[in-house]
């Protein structure tokens, strides 16, 4: 959940920050964005994990009733807490998303800092889940930079056409 929560931060941020740099002039605007949607994208996340969570729960304990009524003992099986896990991946998600929006702050005026940042965190995040599960390294690193990329190029492409066709309003 950890893992999901950071990378999903991360590639989601990358690529608004890469639209809102082509699109504003302003680099006040990109900040504001940028924590919108960072902040808007946890709560998001959260609630997510947290209705999966509560519904896997609800299930488990329909089917150990269904068990019971049938007179077959009920595997008991203890849950993850919904309302932990939503803490938990919102958490890591805010924390993913910060990372290609903390250059700015500090000063980067175009995405290429960002990008850089966000492109080392990637490459970490997926060392640990590859090493951790057994995956190719190399094939997990080069996925999840390939998918930054294609973020990245979509998304800076439509904030340049956003602010063309909006310049004149």
């Amino acid at each position: 959940n950890g893992f999901l929560g950071f990378n999903d931060g991360l590639v989601e941020l990358i690529g608004a920050v890469s639209g809102f740099l082509a699109a504003f002039e302003d680099i006040r605007f990109v900040l504001i964005a940028g924590f919108t949607t960072a902040v808007a994208g946890a709560f998001s996340m959260a609630a997510g994990i947290y209705g999966a969570v509560s519904s896997e729960k609800e299930m488990r304990r329909l089917d150990d009733g269904k068990a019971r009524f049938l007179g077959s003992m009920a595997a008991a099986t203890p849950g993850q807490s919904a309302s932990r896990s939503a803490v938990f991946v919102g958490v890591s998600y805010l924390l993913g998303s910060l990372v290609p929006i903390m250059p700015i702050l500090l000063g980067a005026r175009t995405f290429l800092i960002p990008l850089c940042a966000a492109g080392v965190a990637v490459m970490i995040v997926s060392f640990m889940v590859a090493f951790l599960s057994g995956m190719d390294v190399r094939r997990r690193i080069f996925t999840n930079l390939g998918v930054i990329v294609v973020a990245i190029s979509i998304t800076y492409v439509i904030g340049l056409l956003a602010q063309r066709v909006l310049d004149g309003f």
